[in-house]
């Protein structure tokens, strides 16, 4: 592939005849399409078959132009972009967005000062697509978020005038994420607590994973409209199943197999991490699916509990986050389900021959330690007085 310095998109170029001439070949183009069709066909964003579905992608992105992206940082730690910005797992990924944000973008461009505020309002006074890292700060006038001597809220609304479509991209756009946790000093809220005329989509993750933005992305080149959204306005492609459907743990979930400590010997064997933390049940993301580092991995299969970032105020819904957390409700199931019911419906399902697996001995012998009170996984906090008394109790 030839170097980037001087060889540019072009505004009136098809994205097919700069790949081409970009030294790009026909081959990894279609590897790329195929990929991408794997990805969003991974929530039924896709409904032709893999391979139709890739062709019918190639197609439709390859005689996409160059569109003009204003991509807005406000009251964030540049993270979400730093994820995106390692999406290149191939050619064309690289190329695609290398210059998807040349438009306007603080981290990333050249220009600062006059330079950089003239190249905004010249980019927000055309048609654009809008992509917003960060929340929007609405205590004391948004004073803890100014650009340019402009509050982030003023900037965001200027911004979103001309914008065909509008990608919050990470928690902190989606609803505030750390900065609106409680007691959330500076009134931080979401770009779509501010824009309100328009349909927003939210890339939720703190920070996502890089290639559901650049599939959504891809998606809204080739078809000129953002992918179907859940209820939550999340690509559903991305977000329509928990990470609990897709973990490679769950057998160890409905077995009854569960880590107690992090170095006790269920962790050795890699069962499941639901009683040290673990929110994959109550969490929609593709990390199990899509994963992290070009598909080397993510938490749970490195050992580690999900976080559940993917979900509202998980700051304040998922903390203590090395505590089981019973009670949190799971979207889509009921207001009354939760990670332990879906866990007896699992068992209950198996017993009458639905499920996979016969365990109801196994909820009778967990039942009465899953309702006492639990405490924080002892190795962890280095207690290790009280972890010798724990380990010589369970031994008599």
């Amino acid at each position: 592939m030839k170097p980037s310095s001087d060889d540019p998109w072009l505004a009136d170029e098809s994205f097919s005849s700069y790949l081409t001439r970009r030294g790009v070949s026909r081959r990894e183009f279609l590897a790329f399409c195929g990929k991408a069709a794997l990805v969003l066909g991974a929530g039924a964003a896709m409904t032709s078959p893999p391979a139709a579905a890739a062709r019918e992608l190639a197609k439709r992105l390859g005689s996409a132009t160059r569109p003009s992206v204003v991509y807005l940082q406000l009251q964030e730690c540049t993270g979400c972009l730093e994820s995106l910005l390692r999406s290149g797992s191939t050619p064309v990924d690289e190329l695609l967005l290398e210059h998807i944000s040349l438009d306007y973008n603080e981290l990333l461009m050249a220009p600062s000062g006059k330079g950089a505020e003239k190249q905004l309002m010249a980019a927000s006074g055309r048609p654009h697509l809008l992509l917003v890292n960060g929340s929007i700060p609405m205590k004391d006038d948004g004073i803890y978020c100014t650009i340019g001597g402009e509050s982030a809220l003023e900037v965001l609304k200027r911004a979103a005038q001309n914008a065909t479509a509008v990608l919050a991209v990470g928690a902190c756009a989606e609803y505030g994420c750390v900065q609106a946790a409680s007691p959330n000093p500076t009134g931080a809220v979401g770009v779509g607590d501010v824009i309100r005329d328009r349909p927003v989509v939210n890339i939720s993750g703190c920070p996502p994973i890089a290639e559901v933005i650049s599939a959504t992305l891809t998606y809204y080149l080739a078809y000129g409209r953002t992918p179907p959204l859940d209820g939550m306005g999340r690509p559903l492609f991305a977000y329509g199943q928990r990470i609990h459907d897709k973990c490679p743990r769950r057998a160890s979930f409905d077995a009854g197999q569960f880590a107690e400590r992090f170095d006790d010997q269920n962790a050795r064997l890699g069962h499941c991490l639901y009683r040290v933390g673990c929110k994959g049940p109550a969490t929609f993301a593709p990390c199990a699916t899509v994963e992290w580092n070009l598909g080397q991995g993510f938490p749970i299969k490195a050992g580690h509990p999900c976080l559940g970032c993917t979900e509202r105020q998980f700051y304040d819904r998922m903390t203590p986050f090395y505590r089981r957390l019973p009670d949190i409700p799971v979207p889509g199931l009921g207001v009354e389900a939760t990670a332990n019911t879906i866990g007896a419906a699992a068992v209950v399902a198996s017993v009458a021959g639905v499920g996979v697996h016969s365990a109801a001995t196994v909820i009778a012998r967990h039942r009465a330690r899953r309702a006492e009170p639990e405490t924080l996984p002892l190795a962890v906090l280095g207690d290790e007085e009280k972890e010798a008394e724990e380990d010589g109790r369970h031994k008599r």
